[in-house]
């Protein structure tokens, strides 16, 4: 039986990685560890409350840095990697059918489960409306579906095909956009699927993400930054960035309550400068 280790990058919100951790406890297939990786002690405060166990390690700040902290520590105890935002809520046999299809699939590197419902998209959920959706999901047949990347807010990885890989941490803090750099370069190992048998909400949690100035610039900058890279597909990443600019530049006139647009919208604007003066990067949200 491969083992198979959870891991949840988190900062600020306490409340949310508890629950998630919690949560956790009534999959089908248990991990066989869940790891939790933030910067301070106050990050999983009543983290021990939860009905999982978790281990707790620390790191310097950013999703990245967090994210390669728990790479270090597991390339050699793990098989199958599963990476959750700290506020994503997975289908009880989301475990479960991520070990079948590994083993059915030697090929396989990669899965990330289509989503029920993400709040991002919808103002966010609470956790007793994503088991809301999740009860009422149809049990139908799923079928797999090429990917050229991953959506980072749920991903598997065979450890086999990532061994020695590690996240970007020239994305600093949020990191936006370093899942699709990270299996960018897994999917060249084997094949990366999603479906509808993996799944889960993704709640959309507002509170600790970062400001929205910073967001905006790296809404550009981390676009370019991987295009040059070549982890970025340029279709892909051009379509991103004008939905972005044009998403903030019109919801700006009416921001939503919990979503600062005009400050994105200045972050996009300060990139795109910076792009016209050659002097773009990614780390420059640290100086912001």
């Amino acid at each position: 039986m491969p083992s198979i280790h959870v891991v949840i990058a988190t900062i600020g919100r306490a409340q949310v990685v508890r629950q998630t951790v919690d949560i956790l406890a009534e999959q089908t297939r248990h991990a066989d560890e869940i790891l939790v990786v933030t910067v301070g002690p106050e990050d999983v405060a009543g983290i021990d409350q939860a009905r999982s166990k978790a281990r707790v390690l620390f790191s310097e700040k950013g999703l990245c840095r967090q994210r390669n902290r728990a790479l270090d520590e597991l390339q050699d105890a793990a098989d199958i990697i599963v990476f959750f935002d700290d506020d994503f809520v997975p289908a009880a046999d989301y475990l479960a059918h991520v070990e079948a299809l590994f083993d059915a699939h030697p090929d396989m590197v990669g899965i990330t489960g289509e989503l029920c419902a993400d709040g991002v998209l919808h103002g966010g959920f609470t956790v007793e409306e994503a088991m809301a959706i999740l009860a009422s999901r149809s049990e139908a047949h799923a079928p797999m579906r090429h990917r050229h990347e991953l959506y980072g807010c749920n991903m598997a990885i065979r450890m086999s095909a990532a061994r020695g890989m590690r996240f970007d941490e020239n994305l600093p803090l949020y990191g936006w956009q370093e899942d699709i750099d990270f299996t960018n370069r897994l999917g060249r190992k084997g094949r990366q699927v999603s479906t509808g048998a993996v799944t889960g909400v993704h709640l959309g949690v507002s509170a600790g993400r970062t400001s929205g100035k910073r967001l905006g610039y790296s809404q550009v900058a981390n676009v370019v930054y991987l295009q040059r890279k070549g982890t970025m597909r340029r279709d892909f990443g051009s379509r991103l960035m004008m939905q972005n600019l044009v998403s903030n530049a019109w919801r700006s006139l009416r921001p939503e309550p919990l979503i600062d647009r005009r400050g994105r919208l200045l972050g996009n604007m300060i990139a795109i400068l910076d792009c016209l003066r050659g002097r773009v990067d990614p780390r420059r949200i640290l100086e912001m």
